[in-house]
């Protein structure tokens, strides 16, 4: 048995501990009252980090359901630590709409999240609705999502030196539970800030048939923003953003900025994300025939090799509503690929 999850909150926390990484934040985060914030040690946290996160908004904050007045669909596919055995590889899917039948002011969408770490694998199903408020000269957003989270322990891949431990499984143990988030959201012309707040009911997912054994996902708070650098060159434009997680016990902060290029013939992005104690990541992308696709490495600089790294592919679509008055669903986009 194991008392309270003991044991597979410990197994949690020795993998998740390799590969999240808590960094610094500097002006972005001004937007959003985090200029204060100083660099800590790594730590353990729930939720997958992407690097891609400015592009995946919808789920680290549900306001931003149906944003833009399209529909958008975005993935991405993380493969970390490259090298070693049972390295984490996560993949996510989400897509969000907004309710033109109803009014532009609603928005809907749903995900689903498959995190596999070692004899650990985390799913995330969920669907979500967003409303959406002029106000200030920008816009107000408040979201709401619900979901089911999965956990899935495969004992019989356990190998241990005193076979029928009772403390280890030996088959596989699976458990589920109810999963609530929520956040708010302003956005601008040129900037936008927001808040959330994941697990709110700090989840307690019991595993096995025999419902003795458990593991209790901690609520989880995120602070994002970005804002748009206009170039002298028209066609060029550098776009900053962060966020900023914390369970109150530990906490992670990403910054990100990417020159833009948007041609006649096409948009291109090539950026950098920085983490003055961990890690540098590089990334490009850009829209081929409406599709928009991204890749982003990054190198790990606290004790684990630059070719152990981690590749992180990302790829959307985004298309216009134009369902009913010609010019009527016409928005500025926050999310650029």
């Amino acid at each position: 048995m194991w008392p309270n999850g003991v044991v597979v909150s410990y197994f949690l926390k020795k993998i998740h501990s390799q590969r999240t990484i808590f960094r610094s934040c500097y002006k972005l985060l001004a937007i959003i009252g985090l200029c204060w914030l100083s660099p800590l040690s790594a730590s353990a946290q729930y939720d997958v980090a992407f690097n891609h996160y400015w592009s995946l908004q919808s789920f680290y904050n549900p306001a931003a359901s149906g944003l833009d007045g399209q529909l958008s669909v975005q993935g991405g596919y993380a493969m970390q630590m490259m090298g070693y055995e049972h390295a984490p590889a996560t993949m996510i899917i989400t897509a969000d709409i907004p309710l033109w039948m109803l009014s532009p002011a609603h928005g809907v969408g749903a995900g689903f999240v498959n995190d596999k770490i070692g004899l650990f694998e985390h799913k995330k199903f969920y669907a979500q609705y967003a409303y959406h408020q002029k106000l200030w000269g920008g816009r107000l957003s408040v979201g709401v999502r619900g979901g089911l989270l999965t956990e899935s322990f495969d004992g019989s891949r356990l190998d241990v030196i005193e076979t029928g431990d009772p403390a280890f499984p030996s088959s596989e143990a699976n458990g589920t539970a109810f999963d609530l988030d929520a956040g708010l959201r302003f956005d601008t012309q040129t900037w936008y800030a927001g808040f959330s707040m994941l697990h709110i009911l700090s989840p307690l997912v019991e595993l096995g048939d025999t419902k003795a054994n458990e593991y209790e996902v901690p609520a989880a708070f995120y602070l994002t923003g970005g804002y748009n650098i206009r170039l002298r060159n028209p066609l060029l434009k550098m776009q900053t953003s962060a966020i900023v997680r914390s369970d109150l016990s530990n906490w992670r902060a990403d910054v990100t900025a990417r020159l833009l290029y948007n041609g006649p013939k096409g948009r291109m992005y090539a950026g950098l994300g920085y983490s003055p104690t961990v890690s540098a990541s590089v990334l490009i992308g850009g829209d081929f025939h409406g599709i928009q696709l991204g890749y982003c490495y990054e190198i790990y600089t606290s004790g684990i090799g630059a070719l152990q790294g981690t590749h992180e592919i990302s790829i959307g679509y985004v298309t216009e509503l134009n369902l009913f008055k010609k010019g009527k669903n016409r928005h500025q986009s926050v999310r650029i690929l």
